[in-house]
Formats: C-alpha cells, sequence, structure tokens
C-alpha cells in the first residue's frame, strides 16, 4: 500500500533506507506515553556510505552538512517505520535534536540543521513542524558528520 509519505519521498527523489541497527548498547527506538524517542541516527548517503568530516572552514561546507542532516533525518523515518509497522500513527514530530561536527569557528550549526527540518515538513507537513536544538560538537561517533536523534507524537 502506498502511503502519503511514500508518495512524498518519491516526489523529492528520496528513497527510505533500512532502518539500521544500533551499533552499541541501545535500543533503536522507545515507544513510552504516547511518544516514540528515537535514539541519534547517523548519515548514510544514497550508496549506503557514511557522511564522514566537520562542517566549516577548510573542511566541508554548510550544503555538504544540510544533505547529511536531511540523511540522518530520513533514517530517523527509517526508524519509526520499522517501530511502528508503517508512518500512520505518526501524529507530529515533536523535537529534534540536532548534533554538528563542527570546527570551532563554525556558527551556523541551525542552518545545518535546516536539512533535517526541513525534510520533516516536507514529508508530514504542518505535523512536521517540530521543536529542536541545534549543537556543535567536537565528534561525532563513527566520524560522521551529523547525528540526529527525535521525539515523535504517536497514536
Amino acid at each position: 500500500m502506498t502511503t502519503h509519505i511514500d508518495r512524498k519521498l518519491e516526489e523529492l527523489g528520496l528513497t527510505l533506507p533500512e532502518a539500521a541497527a544500533p551499533v552499541a548498547s541501545y535500543v533503536p527506538t522507545v515507544e513510552a506515553g504516547g511518544l516514540l524517542h528515537v535514539s541519534g541516527q547517523i548519515p548514510f548517503d544514497a550508496n549506503g556510505q557514511l557522511i564522514l568530516g566537520r562542517i566549516g572552514e577548510g573542511e566541508h561546507d554548510l550544503a555538504y552538512g544540510q544533505e547529511a542532516a536531511k540523511r540522518c533525518a530520513l533514517m530517523v523515518v527509517a526508524q519509526a517505520k520499522a517501530a511502528l509497522g508503517g508512518l500512520d500513527r505518526v501524529v507530529r514530530i515533536v523535537k529534534l535534536g540536532v548534533f554538528v561536527n563542527s570546527t570551532p569557528d563554525f556558527t551556523e550549526q541551525p542552518q545545518v540543521a535546516n536539512g533535517a527540518s526541513d525534510l520533516m515538513v516536507a514529508l508530514f507537513g504542518d505535523a512536521g513542524k517540530h521543536a529542536r536544538a541545534a549543537v556543535g560538537v567536537a565528534s561525532l561517533p563513527r566520524g560522521v558528520a551529523v547525528e540526529v536523534d527525535a521525539i515523535i507524537a504517536i497514536s
């Protein structure tokens, strides 16, 4: 059955990846009190390769970071779909936490995070509008450029 989200993904030229398995001692999602908490997701490109590096002067640019954030958001949606057996129970994207592997001089973490936020709005419409934190960090697991976690209201 083709869903509204499947149609949106197709319109955007995107494919939802398979939900990635955890790489440490945690679970990808926890459902509690009408919320789905999605553990931090890292970015894989369309070929399944990790998007690595730091964002900032002398390294990768803002567009690279935004693409990495978008790819993290795709994995958040994939994890939600796997946990819920589909996306019809998603009521609202409540909050995203976006962690940007950035150089000390880089201060555009909110613009990087827009890569994830804009995708959520493109897929879920008004229900994709969310609260958010965008934080610069010195490093991330496996050397990735961005990591995104989420809280999603479900029915």
